[in-house]
């Protein structure tokens, strides 16, 4: 099947690239996950880091950044995924290191991170720099979107 897929690629770069299909793949159903959560319980997200929604200001915040913003981003991510492997492996770098990225501001600016967020960090950090590896190890050429 790998050969119909990619007739062009040798044995290592079909690695790479399934690799790189199995990343995105993970952080879009991640996404999916977290955004569609925040979307119908906003609660629910905040008792992940064990705060608690008072008012529906806060409520309507955490539906809007984490449910409605991701659900927009799980909409381009998938299709910069139908368009190519290579730019949706550096999309995600990105979006990684920017969690990763806010993370350490909050540390050095609010002080330093609960088990949470450590742990967050380090997993933020392993899928931005896996991404970006991918990126310039996957050889696949851009698929057309029709217009």
């Amino acid at each position: 099947m790998a050969g119909y897929l990619w007739p062009h690629m040798n044995t290592k770069q079909k690695i790479f690239s399934y690799l790189g299909q199995g990343l995105v793949l993970l952080s879009l159903l991640s996404l999916v996950y977290v955004s569609g959560m925040a979307w119908w319980n906003p609660r629910a997200i905040m008792a992940l880091v064990h705060e608690k929604l008072t008012n529906t200001d806060s409520i309507s915040s955490i539906r809007g950044v984490y449910g409605g913003v991701g659900l927009f981003v799980v909409s381009v991510l998938g299709y910069l995924w139908s368009t190519g492997l290579t730019i949706t492996m550096r999309f995600l770098s990105i979006f990684w290191f920017l969690y990763a990225a806010s993370r350490l501001l909050t540390w050095v600016v609010d002080g330093p991170l609960g088990s949470f967020g450590m742990q967050w960090l380090v997993i933020e950090l392993f899928l931005g720099i896996s991404c970006l590896m991918l990126s310039y190890l996957v050889k696949t050429e851009p698929v057309p979107v029709p217009v």
